[in-house]
């Protein structure tokens, strides 16, 4: 492996690798670094991903891999430990350096940091180990695998009674659990009764699964209620700890009052507070879905190529002579 590209890409999921794609097709010198642990792992296949409905992700991951390849773009297994700036060369005065896991240090006139985000989940037990495939997230991800079943959703914030009325256009047995009477108003009650979803006002304290099959959940006051799949919220904490060195970190992420996860602010082509740090997918963007994060990245990689065409042209331009 080289030493120095035109740009390092920090994870190789969707927005990453779309963004190796354009910077490849465009003759840019481009490294991958990718540490192998996409957010959407537990998940059996993506979706809303027009011609590649259904994939599995780690199967839309290989065959990314091997598009970017063809364009001489450098994947590599590994994590970045920590980056930071240094003063560039004669030719462009931005440049950054990252240090990889083995110790590696590879150098870059720009950095996309692509390197999604972790999903905190709610510390029921046995709701993780049910996670994208029992205990699902979102219904336009998941909801058509659940359909006609027996769907339970967890209301742990205002939004999620919006998000069992979500559910209730799939099935017909929907029931909310609903913790904190606080969190669901009059109006939200009246909406979910007018629906026919079962509103229970106990607390869920355990996911109960046979083998790999999600069975029902347990409450506080005692029994069990039979489910087919639960829909649960995460907070989603953008990875970002290895850019300390460069002066960044992740912003809180608000729906109101309440706080949903982080994400590392970028402005509208892409780019972090510091000049020359890009940013793209679940970094940035924790909703995303794996179609959004693969535009984003495709629109960060033209902006990257584009913010190093000007600076080329500013070095020849300042190394012409004048007459």
């Amino acid at each position: 492996m080289r030493d120095h590209f035109d740009v390092i890409i920090v994870g190789g999921a969707a927005a990453g690798l779309s963004a190796a794609l354009v910077l490849g097709r465009s003759r840019r010198s481009v490294l991958v670094v990718d540490a192998g642990e996409p957010r959407n792992a537990p998940a059996a296949g993506i979706h809303n991903y027009l011609g590649r409905e259904g994939a599995a992700p780690a199967e839309l991951g290989r065959l990314g891999r091997e598009e970017v390849a063809a364009y001489g773009v450098q994947v590599t297994a590994g994590r970045i430990v920590a980056a930071s700036a240094t003063e560039g060369d004669a030719d462009d005065p931005v440049g950054f350096s990252v240090t990889l896991d083995s110790g590696a240090v590879v150098t870059a006139r720009r950095l996309v940091v692509a390197s999604g985000a972790v999903d905190v989940l709610p510390e029921v037990p046995g709701l993780a180990e049910q996670w994208g495939r029992g205990v699902v997230h979102c219904p336009f991800c998941h909801g058509w695998e659940i359909r006609d079943r027996r769907i339970g959703v967890l209301v742990t914030t205002p939004t999620r009674a919006h998000h069992a009325l979500m559910f209730r256009a799939l099935s017909d047995d929907v029931t909310a659990f609903v913790a904190d009477p606080s969190l669901v108003d009059d109006t939200a009650l009246a909406g979910l009764s007018a629906r026919g979803i079962d509103v229970v006002r106990d607390r869920v304290t355990a996911v109960v699964s046979d083998g790999d099959r999600l069975t029902g959940v347990t409450l506080a006051a005692g029994g069990l209620v039979g489910l087919d799949a639960l829909a649960a919220a995460s907070d989603p904490e953008a990875r970002v700890g290895f850019l300390t060195g460069l002066g960044l970190e992740a912003a809180d992420q608000f729906m109101g009052d309440h706080r949903y996860g982080s994400a590392l602010p970028v402005d509208e082509v892409g780019q972090t507070a510091v000049r020359g740090v890009y940013a793209a997918g679940n970094v940035s963007s924790p909703m995303a879905t794996v179609i959004a994060s693969a535009a984003a990245g495709t629109a960060v990689g033209a902006a990257v190529h584009g913010d190093l065409v000007q600076a080329d042209v500013a070095s020849a331009v300042a190394s012409t002579p004048r007459h």
